[in-house]
This record gives structure tokens, C-alpha cells and sequence, in this order.
């Protein structure tokens, strides 16, 4: 079965995705869209319901959590699930895939956060016109 696998993984692979006609970009943006990423770090292996979500990913708009959720239902990285309870409620986990996706997205978030003061320019660089790369 791994062997089916790893050849429909090596078909696809090959520099695709920068072909325009690639729907894997479709599925990128979705991924490393402002919200998506967040989304997907403030989930992590829990269960949590929208406002738990919204409190948690600070500054997003309910519309814009609601939209990003849809859209990861759809392409399987989230479970939604319906409580029938009164008033309704709504849980949100990370399907198996979603779970796999999580752990590349978070090692890109631990660099990010690893190397960030090797990212910014410091203090005094800005200010005196010294270009990023001049340093």
C-alpha cells in the first residue's frame, strides 16, 4: 500500500505547483492565508468551539473565522461537529490530515519565531538607510 502511495506522491510532486493551472495552489492559499495558518496552530489536537477559537486567534472577525473553517471542512483538514443541544453548539477538531498539516505548519511557526530577530531589521538599520541585505 505505501508503495502505491509513494508513486502517486512522486506523479504529483514534480514542480507542479508553480504551473498557474495547478489546483494545489488553490489548496496553498487556503493553507498559508493570514487566518489559515493561525487557525490551524490555535487548534492544534484540541477540540474548541467558534467562540473559543475567536477568543483564542486574536483580531479575527467572526466572518473571516466562519469563511477559513467552511473552507477547511471542505478541503478535510477540519471536523466540524453539530452538539443537539439548546442554544446549538458547534466543535471544531483537526481531522487526521489536518493533523499532519499542523505539524509542517508549526515547524515553519517555530522557525518564524526562532530566527525573528534575525528577520526584523534591528533598531538602527531602518533609521540610518542600511539596507537588509547590507548587513
Amino acid at each position: 500500500m505505501s508503495e502505491k502511495i509513494n508513486k502517486e506522491e512522486q506523479a504529483i510532486r514534480p514542480g507542479k505547483l508553480l504551473d498557474v493551472n495547478c489546483p494545489s495552489r488553490e489548496i496553498l492559499q487556503h493553507i498559508s492565508s493570514r487566518w489559515g495558518i493561525l487557525i490551524l496552530i490555535a487548534l492544534d489536537k484540541d477540540t474548541m468551539r467558534f467562540s473559543e477559537l475567536k477568543r483564542k486567534i486574536n483580531g479575527i472577525s467572526e466572518r473571516m473565522l466562519a469563511q477559513t473553517l467552511q473552507t477547511f471542512e471542505k478541503d478535510g483538514f477540519i471536523n466540524r461537529k453539530m452538539l443537539p443541544v439548546i442554544p446549538p453548539h458547534t466543535e471544531y477538531s483537526l481531522t487526521p490530515m489536518g493533523l499532519e498539516l499542523y505539524q509542517r505548519v508549526i515547524q515553519l511557526s517555530d522557525w518564524i519565531e526562532i530566527n525573528l530577530l534575525r528577520i526584523l531589521p534591528s533598531e538602527g538599520t531602518v533609521e540610518s538607510g542600511q539596507k537588509k541585505e547590507d548587513r
